[in-house]
């Protein structure tokens, strides 16, 4: 901590450089936790440094990301629990950048608040710490900015970035991608970390007891299901790539179904889903009852049970399954890739 930084003008102003000193001395241990080989640099530089190895990578490809949290962090401040979102800002990113075959290299993230609550930050970069270390990224840099005046004292955003890296031959694209190929479902946590705007007004929130239990969550209660942390698929992914040539993958994020599924698929072809097979949560049930919502919106709105979609040939498919399970998961097929103008047919 810099014992001769401080500004009493500064702090009357609203913010406490102290408080953000603090703060980084309480993340530390956090961000300890998540260092790799390849970090170069201390907390506190002014830029994080990373060391490439490209053992095995002939030409190496650098793959980024950057995604936020959204209004669950609402949930977060009505819950008072702040040590889970941080698992699902580095989730939204490195979802994101696996989708092309990368492994995540490192990660960055940035938080605004109204007020620095030096053991309130340290709480949402341990989430931030945990998801890394689902992830092997290394947490190498951040900011938090005090903004009073902007963000109300109690309330904070946060957003984070990956970088990851593929080898050039290995990136995984939709080009060998054709009729028959199976379409592989691996289950959500819950909710993630989209559609929170529509939940939030489904069940007025603001108004609402979050802690109480609900028999149609198995006895927990809307707010614990609610924040339940986005899953992380990095490494059963990575592990099928070892094994598998993946056709096309896909982070089931906002726009449900309708919008992602179709994002690995090429012209001419599209996604054929049984609808029967999908394993759909029982958040989602409760929350169309609750908003009168149809299923066609549910499916283009949330991700419905199914939080990433894996396309591979279909004499790969049984072994797919087996190495996924192999890594954790619990897959199962949703449908096939069809020749179709229409990129996806929920039936």
């Amino acid at each position: 901590m810099n014992e001769i930084s401080k500004s009493d003008v500064y702090a009357d102003a609203g913010v406490d450089i102290t408080a953000g000193y603090k703060a980084v001395e309480l993340m530390k241990k956090h961000i300890a936790r998540t260092l790799t080989s390849g970090v170069c640099s201390d907390v506190g530089g002014f830029g994080g440094l990373f060391e490439l190895d490209l053992t095995g990578i002939s030409k190496p490809v650098l793959v980024s990301g950057t995604d936020g949290v959204g209004t669950k962090l609402k949930i977060a401040f009505l819950m008072d629990k702040h040590d889970t979102v941080g698992i699902d800002c580095v989730a939204m990113c490195v979802n994101d950048i696996i989708c092309c075959g990368a492994k995540p290299l490192f990660f960055l993230d940035y938080i605004a608040c109204g007020k620095n609550y030096p053991e309130k930050i340290a709480q949402i970069v341990k989430g931030v710490a945990e998801g890394c270390e689902q992830s092997s990224a290394a947490l190498i840099g951040g900011e938090t900015a005090e903004m009073p005046g902007f963000y109300p004292i109690d309330e904070y955003d946060l957003a984070g970035y990956c970088t990851g890296v593929v080898d050039k031959a290995r990136i995984i694209d939709n080009k060998t991608m054709t009729p028959g190929d199976v379409i592989i479902a691996l289950p959500s946590s819950g909710v993630h970390s989209n559609g929170f705007s529509l939940v939030r007004k489904v069940f007025d929130v603001e108004n609402r007891n979050l802690t109480f239990p609900v028999d149609e969550l198995s006895g927990k209660s809307i707010g614990e299901t609610l924040l339940t942390p986005t899953k992380i698929y990095v490494k059963p992914v990575l592990a099928l790539l070892e094994k598998i040539k993946i056709k096309g993958i896909s982070h089931i994020t906002g726009g449900g179904f309708y919008e992602n599924i179709p994002r690995s698929i090429p012209d001419s072809l599209g996604a054929k889903i049984d609808r029967s097979t999908v394993k759909v949560l029982p958040i989602f049930d409760l929350i169309a009852k609750a908003g009168d919502i149809c299923e066609r919106d549910m499916f283009n709105t949330f991700n419905m049970g199914v939080g990433m979609s894996i396309v591979v040939s279909k004499d790969d498919a049984d072994e797919a399954l087996s190495i996924l399970r192999a890594s954790g998961e619990d897959p199962y097929i949703i449908g096939e890739i069809v020749s179709s103008a229409e990129k996806i047919e929920i039936c």
